[in-house]
């Protein structure tokens, strides 16, 4: 269990948000959140829409079917999530 996972609990959200910040610099697709995180495809795609209405994260078509997904480093929601996230678990370890 990560430091996350102590204090808010084990969600979908939560957890494709981690997988994005560990992988903060790539862009990533459905699939491979899927993949990584042991989600299913559908519950990938459930939970990423609001991080994205939120401005977190970025979606970016390729094509007519292909979406990929980056964080939005320019938001400043987005860094301080990140910093949280930093501190969070330099404190839990």
């Amino acid at each position: 269990m990560d430091a996350l996972e102590k204090i808010f609990g084990k969600t979908a959200q939560m957890t494709v948000l981690k997988n994005l910040i560990e992988h903060q610099k790539d862009s990533t697709y459905l699939s491979g959140i899927a993949e990584e995180t042991g989600l299913s495809h559908s519950s990938v795609s459930r939970v990423i829409l609001p991080l994205v209405e939120a401005g977190i994260v970025i979606e970016k078509p390729l094509g007519k079917q292909i979406r990929t997904f980056h964080l939005n480093m320019d938001s400043e929601a987005t860094k301080q999530i990140i910093n949280f996230y930093k501190k969070i678990c330099e404190v839990l370890v």
